[in-house]
């Protein structure tokens, strides 16, 4: 919230062009603000005038994009302007960059796993299982908001307007979600705070970094895990568009990020057959995998 209030400020002070009149010409001066905004520089105010640092980093011109597209949309609500030109905005290439989730192998998990608390351990298989928003979703859910009778959970507030819906649970995930029942105690949320009595986790990226570091793993976001849930229903055979479903997103432009993680998955495919292979003796016959939920978590 606070990065947001943030690039609000920053695009109310000038540095987007924001007026009207620009935006109804053409969304190509977006672009080229944004490959401008790209060769800044951080300037801060001192005693002895202003200070440059280093430069702007990609993601903050992302999220000052962000901010200003949520603007127009309100802005074309309102019928003040008769489109969103940041519609059709071009990424720069540097930017495209940013795009590109982690995929989390089958090892990494089980790595990171052993490493994890036990509501951590919760976290990683209820991601990887259901594709939740970690922050606005997961951790600020209340407990009535799991049915571990029929196996969903419900999503009052998201993201989107897709992303208001009930929610199916895998056996993996319904485990998970009574685990943590039981390891949250009493009171209303889920995921309570250790530290504020009467509120629940607000951000995990201490803990996460910390398992990270211990399972022996290069660091990527935990919101990663969302992009794993999704290429993991791709790989298994659920088409595109129930994928965009399951993942209770607006549009199916979002599902090409996701997709272009296969490959890694089928790579990690062909090394667990090569290895069993090689494991194998003249006289064995191979094993059937086994799957559970969606076919999301293989169990080994």
């Amino acid at each position: 919230m606070h990065a947001t209030k943030k690039s609000r400020r920053t695009i109310l002070r000038g540095n987007l062009p924001v007026t009207l009149a620009t935006l109804r010409r053409s969304a190509d001066d977006i672009e080229l603000f944004l490959r401008e905004r790209l060769r800044q520089h951080i300037r801060t105010k001192t005693r002895n005038g202003y200070h440059e640092r280093g430069p702007v980093k990609p993601a903050t011109v992302h999220q000052e994009l962000r901010v200003l597209r949520r603007m127009l949309n309100v802005a074309v609500r309102k019928k003040l302007l008769p489109s969103n030109p940041c519609s059709s905005v071009e990424f720069p290439v540097v930017i495209k960059r940013l795009f590109k989730p982690h995929y989390m192998t089958w090892s990494e998990q089980q790595r990171i796993e052993r490493q994890s608390p036990q509501f951590l351990r919760n976290i990683v298989r209820i991601l990887t299982e259901t594709g939740l928003r970690i922050n606005k979703e997961l951790l600020a859910m209340r407990k009535d908001q799991v049915d571990i009778a029929n196996a969903t959970v419900w999503i009052p507030d998201s993201k989107t307007e897709n992303g208001v819906a009930e929610v199916p649970l895998t056996p993996i995930a319904v485990d998970a979600f009574r685990n943590q029942l039981s390891l949250a105690g009493p009171g209303n949320w889920l995921f309570p705070s250790h530290r504020t009595k009467g509120q629940h986790y607000k951000s995990t990226k201490g803990i996460w970094r910390a398992a990270l570091y211990k399972a022996g793993v290069s660091y990527f976001r935990i919101y990663d895990l969302r992009s794993t849930y999704a290429t993991r229903l791709s790989a298994g055979g659920v088409a595109d568009e129930w994928v965009v479903q399951l993942l209770r997103q607006g549009n199916s432009d979002v599902f090409k990020k996701y997709s272009q993680m296969k490959l890694a998955m089928k790579r990690e495919a062909l090394e667990q057959i090569n290895r069993r292979a090689n494991e194998m003796t003249i006289d064995q016959a191979p094993a059937a995998p086994v799957y559970g939920g969606f076919g999301t978590v293989l169990v080994q």
